[in-house]
C-alpha cells in the first residue's frame, strides 16, 4: 500500500488533521498516512514549498502528497493533481508547484469531484482525500478531472549576481536556529571559483571567510556557514541558535562579496 503524506498550516490545536486521517481511513483502512508538518504559517507557500522540495524524494515512488495550504479552490487556482518523479502531489493549483519544481510536472490534472458536503471550506477532506484514495486504488490519474499543460507559476526571489557580489536572503529558518538563505552550493561554487569571499549579514561584524563542512568544525558558540542536504547556503551556531543570536529572519540579506 503507498503511502499519503500531510503537509499543511492548520497547527495542532484543531480538529483538521484529525478529520482528514478519518476521512481517509474510512475509505482505506489500511493506507499508512505520515504527517510532515502542520506548523507551515498560514497561507505561506513558499515555505511549504521549501520543506516539500526537501522530503518528498525521500519516498517511495507511488506515494501521495497531499498538500494543504491555501487550499480555496477558484476559476484562476483549480484543485489538482500532478504526477512527477513518481509522486503525485494534489493541492489547489495557487503556484505551489511551481515553487516545489524546476520544471513543469510531467503530467497534471485539474480535478473534477463531487463532494458529499455543501460546505466548501474544507477542501482537504472533502475533495483531495477523494483523490488520493482513488490514487491509492490503483485507479488510473486520468479519471479524476481533465488533461492540463501547465500550472499557475508563481516566482521566488532570486538571488541578484554580478562580478563580486551575490545578494541573496533567508528564505527558511528551521528550529534550531539554523537560517538557510536562497543561495544554492551550484550557484557559488559557479560564482565564487576559486577566490576568497567573505559571508556578511545584517552588519559587517557578522563575517564568514569560508564554508564548513559540519557543525563540529567550529568550536561550540560560534557561527559557520555550511550547505547541507538542502542544497542551500545555511548559516549557524554551533549548538546555539542562529536566528536569535544573529538576527536572521526570513528576508535579512545575505552578501557574498568575492576579491
Amino acid at each position: 500500500m503507498p503511502v499519503i503524506t500531510l503537509t499543511s498550516d492548520w497547527g495542532k490545536k484543531d480538529f483538521y488533521r484529525g478529520a482528514v486521517k478519518g476521512a481517509i481511513l474510512r475509505q482505506l483502512p489500511e493506507a499508512v498516512i505520515i504527517d510532515i508538518s502542520h506548523e507551515i504559517p498560514p497561507f505561506d507557500l513558499n515555505q511549504a514549498a521549501f520543506i516539500i522540495r526537501n522530503f518528498y524524494s525521500n519516498f517511495p515512488e507511488g506515494t501521495i502528497h497531499i498538500l494543504a495550504i491555501n487550499t480555496e479552490a477558484s476559476i484562476e487556482t483549480p484543485h489538482t493533481v500532478v504526477f512527477h518523479k513518481g509522486h503525485y502531489f494534489i493541492s489547489a493549483d495557487n503556484g505551489i508547484f511551481s515553487l516545489i519544481f524546476n520544471e513543469v510536472p510531467e503530467k497534471i490534472i485539474e480535478l473534477d469531484i463531487l463532494q458529499d458536503s455543501d460546505y466548501f471550506t474544507f477542501s482537504t477532506r472533502d475533495v483531495f482525500v477523494k483523490a488520493a484514495c482513488h490514487l491509492l486504488s490503483g485507479k488510473p490519474m486520468e479519471e479524476l478531472g481533465h488533461k492540463k499543460e501547465k500550472v499557475m507559476v508563481k516566482m521566488a526571489f532570486q538571488p541578484v549576481i554580478n562580478a563580486d557580489l551575490i545578494k541573496g536572503k533567508v528564505i527558511y529558518v528551521d528550529r534550531y536556529g539554523n537560517a538557510f538563505a536562497n543561495i544554492s552550493e551550484n550557484l557559488f561554487r559557479t560564482a565564487v571559483k576559486n577566490r576568497k569571499f567573505s559571508i556578511t549579514f545584517r552588519s559587517p561584524n557578522y563575517r564568514i571567510n569560508r564554508i564548513s563542512k559540519s557543525y563540529m568544525d567550529v568550536h561550540e558558540g560560534e557561527m559557520l556557514a555550511l550547505f547541507s542536504s538542502s542544497g542551500y547556503l545555511e548559516i549557524a551556531i554551533n549548538r546555539g541558535d542562529a536566528s536569535s543570536l544573529l538576527g536572521l529572519k526570513l528576508d535579512t540579506s545575505v552578501l557574498i562579496e568575492m576579491e
